[in-house]
């Protein structure tokens, strides 16, 4: 109901604040791919406020893991050499999570890094369950589709064409597993590491990270 709302409000008032951040959103975005230099091409899903240098922050309204068409305004097949999105799969439903794979395995070149943060289904916390989970108290989670573990998220990855590695994430014991990472391959913020919730050294909010490179 309030998606339609949003949707009313953006047809009828285009100079409305929503339809105007829209506007800068793609016009930023447009304007740091004609200028990119770098000899690596990097994007960021669903994410035009939090990006680090070097990536290019993106927005599902003009670049819509499910529709692969708006990603063809932009980039040729086998063309991008990193792609990160954290919190961005859970609000999809599990047909339109392997869809979105799907798309970024299209459009990632051979060897290209899809980088993904996705709350943690074994998290060994219930508190840290009840606030993910599809429904749950925590901000965004009313709109949570799926909540998915290492083994679940993993195996849609595998079937698209992409090797896996697990970089932080909770077993089904509640044991949880990290390796390090670098950030030039995408920052993630809901991580062990840079969470402030977890400045006790222990892993009260994580999330699950994997990378999955193109075969």
């Amino acid at each position: 109901m309030i998606d339609r709302l949003k949707n009313i409000i953006r047809l009828y008032y285009p100079y409305s604040k929503t339809n105007i951040n829209r506007r800068e959103q793609k016009k930023t975005f447009e304007n740091l791919l004609s200028s990119n230099t770098n000899d690596q091409l990097k994007i960021v899903i669903g994410s035009s406020q939090k990006y680090t240098e070097g990536w290019i922050p993106s927005e599902a309204h003009f670049l819509d893991l499910l529709e692969p068409k708006t990603w063809l305004k932009y980039f040729q097949e086998n063309h991008i050499d990193g792609l990160l999105a954290e919190h961005v799969w859970e609000h999809l439903t599990p047909e339109q999570g392997k869809t979105a794979v799907e798309t970024c395995h299209t459009f990632l070149k051979k060897g290209g890094r899809l980088r993904v943060a996705i709350p943690d289904g074994f998290h060994s916390d219930p508190k840290y369950i009840d606030y993910v989970k599809p429904g749950g108290h925590g901000y965004g989670s009313d709109n949570h589709k799926i909540l998915y573990n290492y083994k679940s998220f993993s195996a849609i990855l595998s079937e698209c064409g992409f090797k896996v590695e697990c970089l932080e994430y909770f077993d089904e014991n509640g044991l949880f597993h990290s390796k390090n990472w670098t950030i030039e391959d995408g920052f993630i913020y809901r991580s062990i590491r840079y969470d402030e919730r977890n400045q006790d050294g222990n892993p009260n909010y994580t999330s699950l990270i994997l990378d999955a490179i193109k075969l």
